[in-house]
C-alpha cells in the first residue's frame, strides 16, 4: 500500500527540491566567471584536500557523488584546461589517479572566495541558525538511513 505524503509533507518536499535547484543555480552562476561549473569546482576541492593532492578516480567518484563515466568526462575537461593530470597507478596498472596541478590549485584559490560568498548568500545567511542546525541533523539522518 502506498503511503502518500500529506499536504504538509508534500509542501516541504517540493520546497526542498526547489531550494536545491536554486542553490545549485546560484552556486553555478557565481562560478561561471571563473570558467568552472559546480562539478568541476567540487573535484578541485576534493583533490586539494587529499594527500599529495591526488586520488584514485574510483575514490574521487564516490566523494564527489558522480558516476565514473561522468567523472571521467569532467576530469577530461579539467585536464584539457591543465587543472588536473591523470596517471596510471604503479601498483596494479588498472587504476588511474587524478592529481590537482599547480594551475588547478591556483584556479581553486581564485574561485574559492566567490564560491564561499555564494554559499553564504544562498544558504548560510538565508537560514536561521536553529534551522541550519536542524537541516544538519536532517541530512545526517538521511545519510545514515538504510535504503533497501
Amino acid at each position: 500500500m502506498t503511503r502518500w505524503l500529506d499536504p504538509e509533507q508534500q509542501r516541504i518536499w517540493r520546497s526542498w527540491l526547489l531550494g536545491v535547484a536554486r542553490i545549485d543555480s546560484v552556486l553555478t552562476d557565481f562560478l561561471r566567471p571563473h570558467n568552472l561549473d559546480l562539478a568541476e569546482y567540487e573535484i578541485l576541492v576534493v583533490l586539494s584536500e587529499s594527500e599529495q593532492r591526488r586520488m584514485r578516480m574510483s575514490d574521487l567518484a564516490l566523494l564527489v557523488h558522480q558516476s565514473r563515466s561522468r567523472l571521467t568526462h569532467t576530469v577530461s575537461r579539467l585536464e584539457t584546461d591543465g587543472f588536473v593530470a591523470r596517471e596510471r597507478t604503479c601498483d596494479d596498472g588498472r587504476g588511474v589517479y587524478a592529481t590537482l596541478t599547480d594551475a588547478g590549485f591556483a584556479k581553486l584559490v581564485e574561485a574559492a572566495p566567490s564560491h564561499v560568498e555564494s554559499v553564504r548568500k544562498v544558504f548560510i545567511d538565508a537560514v536561521a541558525p536553529e534551522d541550519f542546525q536542524a537541516i544538519g541533523r536532517a541530512m545526517a539522518a538521511v545519510l545514515a538511513a538504510e535504503i533497501e
